[in-house]
This record gives structure tokens, sequence and C-alpha cells, in this order.
């Protein structure tokens, strides 16, 4: 293996940071209106509930913005106790996705290479052009050399797509508020900061829907550099007074980018080159500016200010800048929205930075600082100590920390001290500002709080070790202690004097990570080992409480407000003793004014973790297909991972694919379609809607199934009947679609000639589908119905002739009539697909992007009163693609086009009407896209769309989807958005009022002027390859399947989109191959299920595996353990999983003392304690190895036995591993469990090996386990694994290899080298892989015969080894391991190249940086590909396994190998991706990719690992930019050929010296883009060996 292929298959989970701000919208459009008439009356509630902000949560390499959406006094269902209560009159709370990023971090870089670099290479690129550039290039360089990257000149857009890569991970996160109190219709950004000293300012963007940093001045500069545009910038600007500089100051007055590394600011880490943290970044909670603390001792000023886009200060300014904008948009180098520059709501902003040397302010140690409130200036209140100390000196000294206030003026950058506090405790570790109108800063430390500011302090004693704190009031703050306690800290004051502390217990919680205040009702808790929690508060003052309220101080269980989040109960919210005071310290002992205060809790919403990783294993399901065979038994596997930590711990069973649980299944060849039908006699016209029974609880009335001939019909009532013989349906022929009109009224059945009405079993109408009004001739009458879309009461029907036809129906008569769309010009060509759209709900959400929008262009007025459609009133649209790839939507039933999009196949990243846009008339950019689109048809002929969809799923908030699925199985989606255009004006108004003609024959001011759509990524694995005949995808809406809601892709590659949270979370199945047919059920046996029909000819019905959250990249399931797993491994013979956990106990500190000193042979330490010491308990993990068992039912799993370790003995690994019994001959299968004695470092190390048989009786716990042998060796026992039948341990540093008799264990090699504590053993063969926690890893072999274990390479470098793996690929075999800077290396043996050291020194064969901290690597086999169409015969390599692997952040993903000829073919590709995709937040994907070695020498390893992350967004480019990147890349190759072969000439080397075979070898690995492309190389080859060319 010398190439393979990296890609993450799962996003980290848990969550580092968390904050809160309004991004996407202000604090004025969240305001509740107050009534004009004052006399008017409110309904009252306890408090009122403010503006909610936005959630802004990161997790490693994820960014996720997320709004609240609350539910106010909503009556709960009955079955649902638990949310009876309202909490200041609101019913229930959740989260919403507002846009999600994926980072990877590298310098502010352009291709790979620094910003210096580009300037210098810009100059030599125009040095031979004009002089005055050289001015340019000076003037470039003068505002980089500065350190800050205002005003956005290095960044990019962030297009809002689900996959858009941010390329790094966040190290901390802040917010930037311009402030203004509710009022403010200003907006907040937010800062971000990555290692080693990058920050970043985004803010959000209306018109892309999503976050962005400004480009402006830098897309202009790198688009010169594209074009190579030689043009005086300088002497176009100089002639009109004022510098370049200056306009581009002007030009980018948005977010900026600020970097503070290379070799000009090398001298700020004062020759370190490791770091205990990343830089850290606080805000003035006015937003007057932001700190960010970097190196440890260097703080970067971040002066806010507030700059419209074209705020220019004079006249000729704005001359010169518009001058400027129109040349650069005439030429082509920018847009429309970038010559333009950004429109859209203000949001905070920074405009420059500078920099403080804390070192000169005599400050060498800073833990921590923070703004404070209440101050003219911001005052930056920092934790610093001046003297370090340590646990064995905190006796002579431990008040070491001091806090010092400096007042910040970021005018004339100076910071006087203002006030100061010495001799603060020496474990102090965090501030936090108290609010106004308290103000000062409150102190953390391990075990004390201390209050300071201007005025004198308070203090007391309490453990806070690792705590995070948020204020719920001004006065009130809530702590998260290390061990998941929540504290409620109350400051009584007196004016702005605070007299003390009183500090109380309230809740137990999730062990967090952050915590922040949302609004004034919300609080969220983050977690790294544990689901995230947004948890309601409430506060009253004891009496005054509601009996309601007092009963939510009691336990809050599990379950979430909706069914989808499921949570498992390690997660809630426990009592605590509430109202227990801990310890209080102040002068007034009074405690009336804190006990007023009570709180009460609700948890309203979870984000689920599968973090960390520790170890996972690979295991049948129990519904496992054994039967089955290729992609179809990747489903019968699934992933049982140790995830969180102390109570939070769990089992987290992920699976790649859904199974649905299957209630019946019967043979059924031929199918072609299945649909459900409603149906209810009773149901009369004028029935109050309030009064029926609500949709989702109606049991469907008849399953329609359409075969090849003819049509079946099934009643759904206790048992499917067949009632084909008794119903008027069309049944002798197929059916083509069947639904439900007039509010489920009447049944619709359309057949390729016809359609009918039916009232249950009995036809009222049948309609026969003629020719148009505008057809004659006998080819209309031969034109069939080809697709149909039903949306009440209309039917869209597209003709085989191209055309469509219009079915519209009366909800009086309940009769439909046949019309033909007169509004279609026969230029646009013919339709190659439609849809419909019904725009539900009181105030349908289109109708808000509208000119006007109160205008009613739908059919709402027509079905008022009618039964069943009064709650449906809406709009209906008409979704239209033409075979020439243009979109068009038009309102039924006029035909009026509201909204259209040119060449909507392309996969443009935002969708924007045609008729309200500019087209911009470049002919040069249209000679271009010309000939590449040439190109292109050649390779893809006749590309269309064959399926259109638009839905939008319920929610009050929901906005509509639109998917489009192109010939070639590529998968369109879009999400809908509302933009108003700032200018006001429409382009078709400003047309139609000066004569011009559109093109259209309505020009209806009520035309979507405001509508654009952002494209989503969804997963590459529901894409179908090739449509070879097949049964080509569907998609099939629905709206309950066990509570969720989305579509189902059917296809032959069928999955499940779900919609939750407002994305789209794309899960295969994968257990039955192809799927034809898929429709939901719902009746008495099958509640909420669905049918689908397989490619064999096989009906299912089934329902959706209720145990499992899809609200995650893989469906997981929680199996709580409330202990810390940490290894877990398979019994397959069982379907058993054997697992280490440990928990705390609590133990009196004399009897922990004392099993210290038994073996340290120490007897006077207990007695010399005191009898309160001696009765003090201390917390004390213990160990136990748990066999649980899957429950068949998908419920809790039972633990079947338990195998308990001894005091302070800890199970460090267990396996099961396969011996050979010397004495019977035969394999044993056993549990060995390895341990190690914890009992302090004056205790020699060692450890025992435990051997257990497993029992066939499951049911019987005692006799499931077995102990067969027990020995205790020397050193801890950390690494088992089976070699060949023997045992091979890892015991401290010694590799022992032992033989298995029957009763006992016997040494028959060893391996002594100097690894000091093995974290690994890999068996392949003979071949042994060894991971040292320090040194490496070690390659031995064994050999049998002499008995002997045998070093045969190592790595020299020092390496701290997580794991380790063999990477096989065909007879290749490589060496795989991850370390502790968050890097894999692949290392190779060769002992024949010279580098090797004669073999003794592993090779580097690839290095790449994951990001995340891998912990477990799993070898699994690759399918075999030799099947597949196309593949050549005997190319595919059967022996051939990747690696998966878990991270401690919650990823997954894996490496695995490629073969040359492709891989070369994919890095050329991603190299020309690095410039093509945008770098968000001004990151770069290559250098994050580089090896981290933190200073430690380290030569630089091959790059041979492309980044599949990265080539994915090759797919999400548009078609021309893709043809685009093709060419280039099939250009670069080719001419590196040439230049290749030219070299060899130039040497005298003809390529017949080489001999045939080899020349025909090079010149295969020259050719690897086409070998059609290279036939001009092929030829010259020929020649040379015939002797027909002249080599000179």
């Amino acid at each position: 293996m010398s190439f393979a292929a990296y890609k993450m298959m799962q996003c980290s989970t848990g969550i580092d940071n968390c904050a809160t701000g309004f991004l996407t919208h202000s604090r004025a459009d969240t305001v509740p209106l107050q009534p004009d008439d004052l006399d008017a009356e409110w309904p009252s509630r306890p408090r009122r509930v403010g503006p909610l902000p936005n959630l802004v949560v990161t997790a490693a390499n994820v960014l996720e913005v997320y709004a609240v959406r609350l539910q106010q006094d909503q009556p709960p269902k009955a079955a649902d106790p638990r949310r009876a209560t309202l909490l200041d009159g609101i019913a229930g709370a959740s989260l919403e996705l507002v846009c999600h990023y994926r980072f990877r971090l590298c310098p502010l870089t352009l291709g790979g290479v620094s910003p210096l670099d580009n300037v210098q290479n810009l100059g030599m690129k125009f040095r031979g052009g004009c002089e005055d550039l050289l001015e340019f290039r000076a003037i470039l360089v003068i505002c980089f050399s500065s350190g800050s990257y205002h005003n956005g000149n290095m960044g990019h857009d962030l297009d809002s797509l689900l996959l858009n890569l941010l390329h790094g991970n966040v190290e901390t996160m802040a917010v930037l508020s311009i402030g203004g109190g509710d009022a403010s219709r200003k907006r907040d950004s937010i800062i971000l900061t990555f290692a080693d000293a990058k920050i970043s300012v985004l803010e959000y963007d209306d018109s892309i829907h999503g976050l962005r940093t400004r480009t402006g001045m830098w897309k202009m500069y790198r688009a010169c550099i594209k074009h190579a545009v030689a043009i005086s910038f300088s002497m176009l600007f100089r002639a009109r007074g004022f510098s370049l500089h200056l306009v581009c100051y002007l030009f980018l007055p948005a977010s900026s980018l600020h970097c503070f590394e290379g070799p000009e600011w090398l001298h700020l880490k004062r020759g370190r080159e490791q770091f205990a943290r990343g830089p850290v970044v606080k805000v003035d909670p006015q937003g007057r500016c932001g700190g960010a603390l970097i190196y440890d001792l260097q703080m970067i000023i971040l002066k806010a200010t507030q700059v419209y886009p074209l705020c220019l200060v004079n006249l000729k300014y704005f001359v010169a800048y518009y001058l400027f904008v129109l040349y650069l948009a005439g030429s082509g180098l920018v847009g429309d929205d970038d010559a333009l520059g950004y429109s859209g709501a203000v949001a905070a902003r920074i405009e420059s930075s500078y920099m403080i040397n804390l070192r000169d302010l005599d400050m060498r140690h800073v833990k921590d600082f923070t703004f404070v409130h209440g101050y003219i200036e911001p005052v930056m209140v920092i934790l610093h100590e001046r003297e370090l100390t340590w646990a064995g000196r905190v006796s002579w000294k431990h008040h070491t920390c001091s806090i010092s206030a400096l007042s910040i003026s970021t005018t004339l950058k100076q910071h006087p001290l203002i006030w100061a506090a010495a001799n603060l405790p020496h474990d102090a570790y965090k501030l936090l500002a108290v609010p106004s109108p308290i103000g000062g800063v409150l102190v953390i430390g391990a075990n004390t709080i201390h209050y300071h500011s201007q005025i004198p302090r308070s203090s007391f004693n309490v453990e806070l070790d690792a705590a995070n704190a948020t204020w719920l009031l001004n006065d009130v703050a809530l702590l998260s202690t290390k061990t998941g306690e929540l504290l409620l800290l109350t400051l009584v004051y007196d004016g702005r004097v605070v007299q003390r502390l009183d500090l109380s217990k309230s809740k137990a919680s999730v062990l967090s990570s952050g915590i922040t205040t949302i609004g004034n009702s919300l609080f969220f808790l983050a977690s790294r080992l544990g689901d995230s929690m947004l948890v309601q508060f409430s506060c009253g003052s004891g009496s005054m409480l509601s009996s309601n309220l007092k009963e939510e101080v009691g336990d809050i269980e599990a379950d979430a407000p909706s069914k989808r989040l499921r949570r498992s109960p390690s997660d809630t919210l426990q009592d605590m003793v509430s109202g227990e005071e801990l310890s209080l310290y102040g002068s007034a002992p009074n405690r009336t004014e804190s006990a007023q205060k009570s709180f009460s809790f609700a948890v309203r919403d979870s984000l689920i973790n599968v973090g960390p990783l520790k170890d996972f294993s690979y295991g049948l399901r129990i519904n496992a297909d054994a039967n089955a065979t290729g992609i179809a038994k990747q489903s019968n596997y699934e992933l049982v991972c140790c995830s969180g930590h102390g109570k939070n711990g769990s089992l987290c069973v992920l699976r790649q694919s859904i199974r649905p649980e299957v209630i019946t299944e019967v043979e059924l060849p031929g199918c072609k379609g299945i649909w459900t039908v409603y149906h209810k006699s009773t149901r009369a016209l004028n029935t109050d809607s309030s009064k029926l029974t609500d949709d989702d609880d109606e049991y469907h009335a008849y399953l329609i199934i359409s075969l090849e001939a003819r049509t079946m019909v099934l009643e759904t009532a206790d048992l499917l009947s067949e009632v084909t013989e008794s119903v008027d349906y069309y049944v002798q022929g197929k059916t083509l679609v069947a639904g439900n009109l007039f509010g489920r009224r009447r049944v619709i059945q359309v057949y390729e000639r016809g359609a009918r009405i039916l009232d249950g079993s009995f036809m009222t109408q049948d309609v026969t589908f003629g020719p148009s009004n505008s057809e004659s001739g006998s080819a209309s009458e031969t034109a069939i119905a080809l697709s149909v879309s039903i949306a009440d009461p209309f039917v869209l029907l597209r003709m085989s002739d191209g055309s469509i036809r219009l079915l519209i129906g009366d909800p009086i008569t309940c009769t439909i009539s046949v019309t033909s769309p007169t509004s279609f010009e026969s230029t646009k060509g013919s339709v190659s697909s439609c849809t419909l759209y019904h725009d539900k709900g009181p105030e349908p959400w289109l109708r808000k992007t509208s000119t006007d929008a109160w205008l009613s262009t739908g059919v709402g007025e027509a079905i008022d009163g009618t039964d069943g459609a009064a709650q449906d009133h809406g709009d209906i649209y008409c979704v239209v693609c033409f075979d020439n790839g243009s979109l068009e939507i038009f309102d039924v039933p006029n035909f009026n086009c509201v909204f259209s999009v040119e060449n909507f196949m392309s996969g443009k990243s935002h969708l924007v009407d045609a008729l309200m846009k500019e087209v911009p008339k470049d002919s040069k950019k249209g000679d271009r896209d010309g000939v590449v689109s040439q190109g292109r048809k050649e390779n893809v002929p006749d590309m269309k769309v064959v399926e259109l969809a638009m839905q939008r799923w319920s929610g009050q908030h929901s906005r509509p989807f639109l998917f489009g699925i192109l010939s070639d199985g590529t998968i369109l989606c879009y999400h809908a958005y509302l933009y108003e255009s700032p200018d006001g004006t429409s382009k078709v108004e400003d047309s139609v009022s000066a004569g011009g003609s559109i093109g259209l024959a309505t020009t209806s001011v009520s035309r979507l002027r405001n509508l654009r759509f952002v494209r989503v990524a969804l997963d590459a694995s529901a894409r179908e390859e090739t449509s070879n005949g097949s049964s080509r995808q569907q998609i099939t809406i629905f709206k309950n399947i066990g509570s969720y809601q989305g579509f189902f892709l059917s296809g032959s590659r069928p999955a499940w989109v779900m919609v939750l949270r407002g994305r789209l979370r794309v899960h295969p199945q994968l257990c039955d191959g192809s799927i034809v047919a898929f429709t939901v059920l719902h009746n008495v046996n099958c509640n909420h299920g669905l049918i689908y029909v397989t490619s064999q000819g096989v009906l299912k019905i089934c329902q959706l595996p209720s145990g499992s959250n899809y609200d995650s990249c893989w469906p997981v399931q929680k199996i709580p353990l409330k202990a810390t797993p940490h290894q877990v491994t398979y019994f397959a013979e069982k379907n058993l999983y054997p697992l280490i956990v440990s928990f705390p106990v609590l133990k009196p500190l004399n009897q922990v003392i004392s099993l210290v000193d038994q073996d340290a042979n120490h007897q006077n330490e207990s007695q010399n304690m005191n009898s309160d010491d001696q009765n003090r308990f201390y917390p004390i993990d213990e160990f136990e190895v748990r066999i649980m068992e899957p429950e068949k039912s998908g419920g809790p799993w039972q633990t079947k036995a338990t195998i308990p370790m001894q005091s302070s003995e800890n199970a460090l690994t267990v396996r099961m591993v396969t011996l050979l019994n010397t004495t019977s001959k035969e394999n044993e299968t056993l549990l060995a469990i390895g341990t190690a004695y914890v009992q302090g470092e004056d205790v020699a190390a060692r450890g025992r090996i435990l051997l257990f048989s497993l029992g066939k009786n499951t049911d019987n716990p005692q006799s499931l386990v077995s102990e067969v042998y027990s020995k205790e060796l020397k050193g801890a026992i950390s690494a088992l694994a089976s070699l060949q039948g023997h045992l091979l341990i890892a015991s401290g540093p010694k590799i022992i290899l032992h033989k298995w008799n029957g009763t006992e264990l016997n040494g028959i090699a060893f391996f002594d080298a100097p690894p000091l504590h093995v974290v690994s053993l890999n068996i392949v063969k003979n071949f042994i892989l060894i991971g040292d926690i320090h040194k490496s890893i070690y390659f031995l072999s064994w050999k049998e015969q002499g008995a002997q274990l045998s070093l045969l390479a190592k790595d020299f470098a020092s390496l701290d080894c997580f794991a380790t793996e063999f990477l096989i690929d065909g007879s290749t075999l490589s060496l795989m391991v991850s370390d502790d800077k968050k890097n894999i290396q692949i290392f190779y043996y060769a002992p024949k190249m010279s580098e090797s050291w004669k073999g003794q020194k592993l090779l580097s064969r690839a290095e790449f940086h994951v990001g995340a901290h891998v912990t477990k690597f799993l070898r699994l086999q690759m399918l075999s590909t030799s099947d597949r169409a196309g593949s050549a015969p005997g190319s595919d390599k059967t022996n051939r396994f990747a690696l998966l692997f878990g991270t401690l952040d919650g990823s997954i993903g894996c490496i695995a190998p490629l073969d040359e000829i492709t891989f070369r073919r994919l890095q050329s590709l991603q190299k020309k991706l690095v410039d093509a995709v945008p770098h968000v937040a001004g990151l770069n994907p290559r250098a994050f990719r580089q090896f981290r070695s933190n200073g430690k020498a380290h030569r630089p390893g091959p790059d041979s690992i492309v980044d599949c992350d990265l080539l994915c967004h090759y797919e999400m480019l548009p078609l021309e930019e893709q043809l685009e990147i093709a060419h280039q890349v099939l250009l670069s190759e080719l001419n590196a050929c040439v230049e290749s072969l030219v070299k060899l000439l130039d040497h005298s080397l003809t390529l017949t010296a080489l001999g045939n075979s080899e020349s025909r070898q090079l010149l295969d690995r020259m050719s690897i883009i086409d070998p059609n492309g290279c036939l001009i190389l092929w030829s010259l080859f020929d020649a040379l060996l015939m002797d027909d060319v002249d080599v000179t």
C-alpha cells in the first residue's frame, strides 16, 4: 500500500465551546409588540420572555448555529405529564439548526503558501509589466505586515452548505455584540480562534443565508493574479487623492482575519514551540473591543467599529471607489455581489488590532482574563501568577495569584492599571464578570470563590475545581462542577457593595464543558462527555411560586419535548438536596434575601453526543440476515462503542444503515408501485375541522398495488384482504399514482390514459385524457401520462409528448376537469419533470416572498369551508423543469410565472430569480464557458432533470426544500429562504416601467422576488452510479413514520432522508438491495409504519426501529451504564459484549491510606491522622468486567454477568482470544483480562492475567462465566493478543508469549526491549505490531521453529502512540499509528532500501493530520469491486482492508488503500480544489493536513493520502466550475507528462534504452488522467521504439 484515502464518516459530537448572540436576527426582531391601547388586557404571565439569541456551539472542527424555538401556551397531552407544567408561559423549547460548518485549519494562505509569499509572487508576476505595481505591492506588504488582516481582505465567502469546510479545530469562541438594548436592530458577530495564533471574525449574511467573512479587495486581488491583469492601481487612485490602502479600508468594512504566525512574528514565541493552550478570546460586554491571548503572554486588542458597506468619508472617495468597482465589474474580475459590496443588516465588526506585551507589565503566567461591566472604557481584568508553585510547596507558598484591572483605550492604544488585588490562592483558574448594576469580578479557585472590584471583597470556601459558570440573573450565577452538580451562587449586595456570597446546591446534571445563558429563561449545558442539554429555568420567590413550579423542582426525567429526541437517563438533571447551604463567608449573618429566591428547571431539548470514543467493537445485529451478500451484508453489523465518562458513561450502538423491523412479508413479483389512501364515508362537507380526528391518527383504507399489466386493491383493516373484484378501481392496467382529493373525501386513481374519482370503492367519475385544445393530429392522441403529482384539489400530469395537463377539482361537486395550460411557449422545449407544491397553512411561506405579500395567488378561497381542506389554506404552485435545464415556478391555476432559474441542473450554490437580477453580458466568459460546455456535452450527453419534488414539512418556522434528480444520478437539494433586496425595487418593475419586454406574457406584481434557494449537501451514498435500465430513483414524501418526517429515496441505493432540526439527515437502507416502490401505512397492526417492495419481488410491511436516535450522521442507540466504559470486545458465538467499566466508590480516608501503606510497609500514616480526617470519605474508582447481551426487542441491554476486580486493581484490557490447548489439541475461545494494581509510586507495579470460559447457558449468570486461570505477574498487563494459538502478553516493559495446556500458561518466548508501556498489540499471521506510550512502534516477527520473537524494525523517533494497526493492500503490509498530536502515520518495512539502515528502521510511507485524537483502529475487509460494470478483469484486489477509527471528539473516519492511478487522479483534483473551494474563515485546506511535530525534529514524509472531505466539494461545485477544473487537471497532467518525456530526451536517453516493459510502465505512470488524452505520448513512444523518430 503506497497510497491511501482519508474520509471522515461522522462529525465530532462532543461540544467544546458554546456562546449566544443575535446573529441571524437583531434584538428588536424578537421583542413582543406592545398594545397601542394602554388599557388593553394582556394575558398574565409569571415573567416576560425576552428576545432569544442564537446558540453557537463548536465541536472540534464543527461550528453550528441554532435558533431557539419556543412553544408557548400549548396545552400538553395527557400522555406527557412531565411537560404539563408551564414555566413562564412556555410549554416547550427546541433547537433548530440555522447553519453548520466543518473546519480545517491552516495558516491564512492561498494555495498553501503564506500571505507574504503571495505578495511576493504578485510582484514577480507583474514585475515585467508596470512599475507602478511595485508601489501596489509595497502597500499590500505594509498592510499585511501590521499583523492584522483586518477588513476581511484575506477571506472567502461561506456558503451555507451542510458540509462546507472550515479548515481547523476551534480553540475558543466569543460573540462580539454591538449592544443597544432590546430595541437595537444591529447584529452580533462570532470571533473564532485557531492554533497557533489565528483569529477569524464571522457574521451572518442574509443574502447567502449563512456565515461569511468579507472577500472584497482580496477576491479582486486574487482575480487579478488569476487573470494576470496588469493595471496600475496606484496611478488610478493617486490622481484622485488617496492611497490604495484607503480604498481597501473603505471597501472592506466587514469581518476581519488576523494572523500572528510566520517568520515576522516568531519573536512572540520567545523560543518556545509548545504551549499549554491555544489562543483565548474574550469580548467587552458592551461590544467596544475584544481581547485574544496568544502565546500565553501576548494580548491582542481587537477594536470594534460600526461601518456601513458604502460609508465613505468624502465624495471624491466615493467617486473613486465607484469607478474602481465599475472597472473591476466590467472586466469580469468580480461578480455583481462582490462589486456592489455587502448588503444587509449591520453586524459588529473589527476595525483594527494592536498588541500588548504582558511581560512588559510584569505579568508572567496568565491563567485567565475577562472584561468587566460598568465602566466608561473597556476594563480588562487579568488573572496571573507572578511566581509558580506546586503541590509540594503549597505549605510554604500558596497565595501566588493576582488580578490586575487595565483600562483599555483603543484610540490612544494605552492601558493604565486602575486597580489590582494580590495574595489570591495558587489554584485560582477562572474569572467571571459580574453583570451590572453590581459589577466587579468573581475569582473561582479549586476551593474558594472571591469577589473583587474597586470596593471591598468577599469570599468563601467550596470545592469548585474545573467548574463552568454563567449568570441566570444579575445577582445569581449558575456553576456546573466537574462532578455534574449545579450550584447557585447569589451575591447579596447593597448598591454596588457585595456584602456576602451565598451558595446552594440545586441539581445534578451532565458533566459540562461549557455553559451559557440564552435570553432570560434558558441556559445551555455543553458537554464533551455526555449529551448537551437545553434547560429552561424559572425564578420565583418562595410562596409566590405556583404549585406547578414547585413540582418542577423534583426529578426531571429523560424524555425531551419531542419523541424523536431520546436521551439516556444519565444525561438528565437529577434532584439534589434543594436549598442546602454549602458554606458562607461574610459580615451579615442574615440570609433572608437569598432564601427568597427559588429556581425550577425543565429540560427542553438535547444534542446527542457519542464521544469520547475510547474503544469500540464490531458485531452482528440482532436481526441480521444470514443470507445477505455484497453491500447488503454491511447492514448486518453494528459498531458498539465505549462512550462518555462517569455517570454519563454509556455504550453507543452505531449502525451505518437503517434496517426496518419487519412485521410481515409476502412474495409480489412484477410490482411497479404501491400507494395507500384514506376514506371515511361519514365525513361531511361542512364539518368543523377542529372536531375532526387528527390527520395523523386516521387509518388508511385501501392499498393500491400496480403490477406490470394490472392493478390490485387491498383493504387495510385488521388484515390486508384483496378486494380487487369488488371495487370500481381501474384494474385492467397499471396505475401511475393514487391519492386523496377534497379533504380525503375522494380517492383519485390515475393511469396512463385516464383517471377515476372514487368514493371509497364506488367510482363517481371517469376522465379520459384527450388531446388539448391547441393540439391536433394523431401524435397528440397517442400521448399518455408519464408522471403525476397531486396537491389537493389539483393533479398535474406530464405527458409523453413533453406537455403537461392539469386536473382541476371542484370541492363542491367533488369532480375534476382536464385543462392544458396555455402559458407554456414552444421555445422552452419539452418538460422533463414537474411537480406541484402546496404551500399550506394560514400564512403560506412563499407568500412572504411575493412582491405584494397581501395578494393571494392560490386557491385558499376556493376550498374555504370545505371539510378537511379548511385547515390546509394556502397556495399551490407548479414547479417545472424543461429539457434545456431551466426551472420555472408557476402559480396554479393561472400559470403565471412567479420564479425562474436558468440552467438549474448545473447545481449552482444559490438560486435567484432570473428576472430579478441583471444577467452579466460578458462575452469572454461566455466564450470560455461555451468551450467548456461543448467539451462537457461530448462526455455527458442529454443530461436532464428526471425527478422533481418540493416540500415544506410541518413546523412553525420550517422552510420549503426543493429536490431534483438528474439523469446521471446526481441529487440536487435546495433550501428556500427569504431575502429582501436592499434596493427595494424589482428589475421586472424597472423594465416594465421603461417599456421593455421581458419575454413573458405576464409580469405580475405577485412575482416571488424575495425568494432564494441555497444548495445543501446530501450524502453521496444515496447517489446511483448509473441508470442502466434499472429502476430509477424516486422520491416519496412521508410526514409521520415513527414520528419522523422526510422522504424516502427508492432505487438501487435506497435511503431515508429525515428532516431534523431544519437539516437533512441521510441514512441508507442497505439490507434489501434495490427498492422499486415505497409508501406509508397506518392501521391497527402497523402504527405509522411503511410498506416497500424490493427488486426481488418481496413486499414487506415494517415499522421504523424505535430505539435509535436518527439525529446523527449514523443512527445511534445509547445504552446507559452509570459508569465509565474503558474497553469492549465481542464474543461472536454467544453474541455477548464483555466490557471494562469503572465507577467511584466512597471510602473512609483511613481505609484508602491503609491500602497503600500495607504494601509500602508504612504503618504510621493512618495513626497520625485525627478522628475527623479518618472519618472523611474519598472516592476510589473500582473496576469490573460486565458481560452484556443486546436486547432482541431493541430495548436496553441486559447485564448477564459481572466479574469484579480486587481492591486497588484496575482492569486495563479485555480481549476474546483463541488458544490452542496443547493437551487436547483443540482451540478454545477464552475471555482474557489484564489488570494492574494502582497503589502509588512507592509500590512496585504488578498485575494479573485472568482467563475465563463463557458457558453455553446465557440465562444463568452463575454458570455463564467461570474462571479457568489466574496468575500475578510483574508489571501492569496493558495489552493482550492471540498469536497462532498462543497468548501474547505485554507485561510492563516485556512482551511474553505463552502457550496454553488447559490448566496454566507457560512462557515460551519473550522480547525485552526498551518499550516503556505498551498501549496496543496487533497481529497479522506471525507479524506483531507494538505501540508504545512514548517510544513509537516496533515491528516483530514470531518464528515457531526455534520459538523466537525477533525485532525486524522500529521507528527511532519519539512518538506518543495512541493506537496502532496493520493496513493491508493485497500483498503489501503497512503499519498505521496515531499519536498525541492528532496525526496518523503509515510506515513500511523495506530492508533492501539504504534509508532503512539495513532493515532496522521503519520508513514513512504517508503522514496526515486528522485534527482529533484517534484512539482505536479497526481493520475491516473491503468489498470486492470485480463484479461492477466496466471494471477490468483481474484489476480488483480481494485481499484489501480499510481501517475504521474513532476519536475522542466523537467522530468516526476511515483510511482506505488506493492504487496509484486512482491516487494520482484524485491528488491532481485535490490540488485544484484547494484554490477552487471557498476558504471559510480565511483558512486553507492544505496546510491543515500537514504533520504537526510541535517543534520536535521531524523529516517530512511523502504526501500519499488524499483528503476525501475536500474532494467531496467537487460535486457541490456548479457544473461549469467542475468542467473548468477537470479541464485544468487534464492540461496540467498532460503538461507534466510532456515535460517528463522532454526531460528524458534532453538527457539523451531514449525510451528504447529502458526496455519495452519499463518504458511502458513509465508512460503508464505519466498518463494518469485518461488514456485517450495521452495518445500523443503513446504515439511518440511507439515511434521511438520503431526508430522512426530522431531522439535529438
